[in-house]
């Protein structure tokens, strides 16, 4: 090896790090990497200890540079960051019966929806499906060690809604699904793919075999609404989005997703709610609904407490399967929104 992280390597080729070795070492190292994570190479007892000295440094394609928690212990946000300087967050969430992961596929964001702050600070670049598949990984291994008390200690839910658009990150993303559930173990309907409306994405995922779940960040009724809050509707407008989804359903058979973030005289009215309802009735979807949670470089803050009731009970009313999300790691910048938000020096 030189410096490479072996979860760069597709895993099938683990074999070219150690080609002196034999073969069965690289299945030794892919179990110990996709289903049995550690933190650090030492702890991979089976290998010998010239190899784990190899590994050594190099396991993990990035360092963790910041870790916070919140909600007494219930959320992480670790900030990981790679050789070449990027930074990449993904956030750990414990329930009673699910430990959620969040994660990231893309460094920054290039959609430019005006109330996120990943895509307030741009694009960098796209993260490789070894990084992606890290993060997870890297989970697992902390869990390990550290459980959240109260929820399983392992990772049970991916979910695609870090840092990036997943389906702009297309043959990355679908790399790293493939690892996640052929290679790790993970149940395909364990996993949520969000995606902001990128058409040929949501396609090309439809005719994958895998029958991942997927969420649909609407934020708009109408193609006025949404064209001023998500850019991307320019390209792709609402009704083509629509289409879209609805072939994903009827490809998957998978109940979709409707994300809504509730913005204070945006997108709160319950005319907005009226006509989200026709759409979630007839994508057959259930609408979580997001109360803002605000960022620097937007003006745009959450409907109050009242109008989010109403909007909740016009969509309901309405026919539409909907709840409100519980907010998670706000105080930690780790809540839906508000990734890049806050570096090791702030």
């Amino acid at each position: 090896m030189s410096g490479t992280s072996p979860y760069l390597i597709p895993p099938e080729d683990l074999g070219t790090l150690f080609p002196d070795e034999p073969s069965f070492r690289a299945d030794q190292l892919r179990e110990w990497l996709y289903r049995s994570p550690v933190l650090t190479a030492d702890e991979m007892t089976n290998l010998p200890s010239s190899l784990r000295e190899t590994i050594g440094d190099a396991l993990w394609p990035f360092e963790v540079e910041v870790d916070q928690s919140a909600d007494n212990g219930r959320t992480r946000k670790w900030l990981f960051r790679s050789p070449d300087g990027a930074a990449i967050e993904a956030v750990l969430m414990g329930y009673r019966k699910r430990t959620t992961i969040c994660i990231s596929s893309q460094v920054g964001c290039a959609m430019g929806c005006t109330f996120c702050a990943t895509g307030q600070f741009g694009f960098d670049r796209h993260l490789e499906a070894g990084e992606i598949v890290a993060q997870v990984a890297y989970a697992n291994a902390f869990l390990r060690r550290f459980p959240i008390a109260g929820s399983p200690d392992h990772v049970t839910n991916v979910v695609y809604m870090g840092m990036g658009e997943p389906l702009a990150n297309y043959d990355r993303v679908r790399e790293s699904l493939r690892r996640l559930i052929d290679v790790s173990g993970l149940s395909a309907r364990s996993v949520t793919v969000s995606t902001v409306g990128v058409v040929p994405g949501i396609q090309r995922l439809a005719d994958e075999p895998w029958p991942v779940y997927l969420a649909v960040s609407l934020h708009g009724a109408d193609d006025e609404t949404r064209s001023r809050l998500v850019p991307l509707n320019d390209r792709y407008p609402l009704e083509t989005v629509i289409e879209a989804a609805k072939g994903y359903f009827d490809s998957k058979g998978r109940r979709l997703s409707i994300e809504w973030t509730l913005i204070a005289g945006a997108n709160d009215s319950d005319d907005q709610a009226r006509k989200l309802a026709v759409i979630a009735r007839r994508l057959r979807a259930h609408v979580n609904v997001i109360a803002l949670n605000p960022t620097p470089l937007s003006a745009d803050r959450p409907s109050d407490g009242d109008r989010i009731h109403s909007f909740l009970e016009t969509l309901i009313s309405n026919g539409a399967n909907a709840t409100l999300r519980e907010t998670r790691g706000q105080e930690i910048d780790a809540a839906c929104g508000q990734l890049r938000l806050r570096s090791a020096t702030e």
